[in-house]
């Protein structure tokens, strides 16, 4: 029975739409025509006042109910016919019955099926359930913009008890229905165009818009109310904002609030600039120039000369790369920031309540905080790990000797760019890779693209193998022993261990715990769309609040967050939503924005898939770089991008315009228009847009073509 019960729902469905059409309900509960019946029904009231109001409230249980369209009519006749406060009670109580009766039909006939099917979609309820129980529900009601029938069957698909139900969907809907009261009232009044005009009927009229914006005030009132309970706030603000986290996310807050002349304090313990700067995006692009070129003049033969080895040494490199490194630096000095007007406070950061952080011994009052303390490599629990040389992203850059052989633990975008670096300056790398390929994230052709780039420089890679153990023997000999998917062990040996399996959130002595802030199954902050944390005045931006690592990712959130903390409640934004570009800086690179193909078939979006091999471009030819593809997916029939795939010499650079079309909404007609100099790797745009428009020109339309020509030739 249980397995009929979807199909009764759609019978029901069915039932009530065939009763509209045929009993033409909707017009009968359109207002002009209950505006028209005004004087009988007021007539029927005056003569029998007890049975009108069962009629009506009936009527409007099985409308809410049966979630047919009338109610908002229904509510502005009944306060014309029965008055305001004895309408007030029969629509409050019947629309609470109504809704309850819709909700509990779809709890009994669709709940089972739905969850089953909708699992995923439905998290954000559970979720906003959880987070903030009734009062979860009581912001829905409160939003008239909100379509009732929606919300109905939603919770009729979670375990919300239906005594809560009932009574949060009645005061929620009560402060809706006496504006819709208060109209009907006005419009009862008016007796032709010109009472249109009359004041209290536009004042009406302009509260049921304000409403929407009342009603998000209030509920963010009663939210604030429960979180902040408990906690004393400061009569007056040292600061108007205060940035936990130098690093990219915190610096553009930091920037952003001083710009926007408040009172701004920085809070760093350690170097300025965070990862990105100090270990990650600067000093690793730095390394893969350098050894970009080295492996470009051992591979010239291509462009006619002589290959040669470039004589080197490898204090030298890694000297270049620290002073990369300090060249950098300035943008992100204390110097600077403190003559952009920021107050740069070293130490470690400790919030002690939602407006007071504890620095150094010393305690920040502010109105608002952003929590940008990034992540730090992930040390996944191994044995002997103390018997190697092994070192992470963050301290790689120490490294004084050219490791014979380089053991890289993980196969993500940090493995790979690193690899290839230290395969190129001479060391044997084995990477060693749990899944079955590298960099999962990608789809698997152009992460196959990669691998076989790594193969062909010397470096072997082993997929589907679990590190067991580090192992050390007498001298200098280390190994790390693996397993292979059968189980049979493998020792290699390990001149140096490069751990690169990933980063978690760093959120370490933040005093997270002491405000009940609450973090994902992965340790990052949960944060809402307007990047709010459980408190409303603190916010998390970066790698600590996610979903990305990266640093334009970071500065993208700061923006959001920082117009939220400095101008809410009265104004505020969500985060916009983001067409994210990611670049992976191997060679050849591979650069992506929007959805891949894997990624869009698992979405279910149907598209178009184009494709130019650069191969075929003259710049990638007199180039001598001819390795890769531009692929776009496209909307079907319209062209508008989903998403891009490059893979080749430049791909990060050729995503920019890419990601710029897809951000205003412009197609392949657009690239097809725009003009590149020639002859340059831009050009794979339009000439990829140009394989989109080729398909477009049907063979029936070139046949009339070559007749009009032949007609016109005589």
């Amino acid at each position: 029975m249980r397995r009929y019960r979807p199909l009764l729902f759609i019978a029901l469905l069915a039932l009530v739409v065939t009763l509209v059409a045929l009993f033409d309900l909707a017009h009968h509960l359109d207002l002009a025509t209950l505006k028209g019946q005004q004087a009988a029904l007021q007539a029927r009231v005056s003569e029998s006042p007890r049975a009108t109001s069962l009629v009506y409230f009936l009527v409007y249980v099985v409308v809410t109910a049966l979630s047919i369209p009338g109610a908002v009519p229904l509510s502005l006749i009944g306060a014309a016919i029965f008055g305001f406060w004895w309408a007030l009670l029969l629509v409050s109580c019947a629309s609470t019955l109504g809704a309850t009766l819709a909700m509990l039909v779809s709890r009994h006939l669709l709940r089972d099926w739905a969850r089953a099917r909708l699992g995923q979609r439905l998290r954000a309820i559970d979720a906003g359930l959880a987070r903030d129980g009734p009062l979860y529900l009581f912001g829905l009601r409160m939003a008239p913009f909100m379509p009732f029938v929606l919300i109905n069957l939603a919770f009729g698909l979670t375990r919300i008890r239906v005594w809560t139900y009932a009574w949060v969907s009645q005061l929620g809907m009560l402060a809706g229905s006496v504006l819709y009261l208060n109209a009907g009232t006005q419009l009862a009044q008016v007796q032709g165009v010109g009472g249109l005009l009359d004041p209290g009927l536009l004042l009406a009229f302009v509260l049921l818009g304000l409403f929407p914006l009342l009603g998000r005030r209030v509920y963010d009132g009663l939210c604030a109310r429960r979180v902040y309970a408990g906690w004393r706030r400061p009569p007056r603000f040292d600061y108007d904002l205060v940035v936990v986290g130098a690093g990219a996310g915190g610096l553009v807050s930091a920037y952003l609030g001083a710009a926007a002349q408040a009172r701004v304090a920085l809070i760093e313990a350690g170097t300025m600039g965070g990862d990105c700067l100090n270990s990650g995006c600067v000093p690793s692009k730095a390394l893969i120039a350098t050894t970009r070129l080295l492996h470009r003049a051992r591979h010239a033969q291509g462009v006619g000369l002589q290959g040669t080895s470039i004589p080197f040494t490898f204090s030298a490199v890694m000297a270049r790369v620290r002073q990369a490194v300090a060249e950098v630096a300035p943008h992100d000095s204390e110097a600077r920031y403190r003559a952009l007007g920021v107050e740069v406070v070293r130490g470690h950061g400790r919030l002690l309540s939602p407006w007071s952080v504890e620095v150094a011994g010393r305690v920040l009052t502010t109105r608002a905080i952003v929590i940008a303390t990034g992540a730090r490599p992930h040390l996944p629990p191994l044995d002997g790990l103390d018997r190697l040389a092994w070192y992470t992203s963050a301290t790689l850059w120490r490294m004084e000797q050219l490791p014979a052989q380089l053991v890289v633990l993980g196969g993500g975008a940090v493995g790979c760019e690193l690899a290839q670096c230290f395969a190129r300056l001479g060391s044997e790398v084995t990477m060693v890779v749990r899944g079955t390929r590298l960099l999962p994230a990608l789809d698997e052709e152009p992460a196959e693209a990669v691998a076989e780039a790594l193969r062909a420089e010397g470096v072997e890679i082993l997929t589907a193998h679990q590190a067991l153990r580090g192992e050390s023997g007498e001298g200098e000999g280390r190994w790390l022993v693996v397993a292979d998917p059968e189980g049979r062990e493998r020792h290699l040996p390990c001149s140096a261990l490069l751990m690169a399996v990933g980063r978690v959130a760093h959120t370490q002595g933040l005093g997270l715990e002491v405000l009940q802030i609450p973090l994902e199954r992965d340790g990052r902050i949960v944060t809402d769309p307007w990047l709010r944390t459980r408190y409303p005045n603190i916010f998390a931006v970066g790698d600590v609040a996610g979903p990305w690592q990266l640093t334009h990712a970071a500065a993208h959130q700061a923006q959001t967050a920082v117009v939220n903390a400095l101008l809410a409640p009265w104004w505020r934004r969500k985060l916009p939503t983001a067409i994210m570009p990611r670049v992976l800086f191997t060679d050849p690179e591979v650069a992506q924005v929007g959805h891949g193909v894997a990624s869009a078939e698992a979405a279910g979006l149907p598209f178009e898939l184009t494709r130019y091999a650069l191969a075929e471009l003259d710049r990638a030819i007199v180039d001598a770089s001819r390795v890769g593809y531009i692929q776009l997916l496209t909307q079907p029939g319209r062209g508008r991008i989903l998403g891009a795939t490059l893979v080749g010499e430049g791909a990060g650079e050729l995503l920019t315009p890419i990601t710029l079309a897809m951000q205003h909404g412009l197609g392949m007609k657009a690239l097809l228009a725009t003009l590149h100099p020639y002859p340059t790797r831009g050009e794979t745009l339009r000439a990829t847009a140009g394989v989109w428009a080729q398909r477009r020109t049907s063979a029936h339309l070139r046949a009339l073509l070559r007749r009009w020509h032949a007609w016109r030739r005589g």
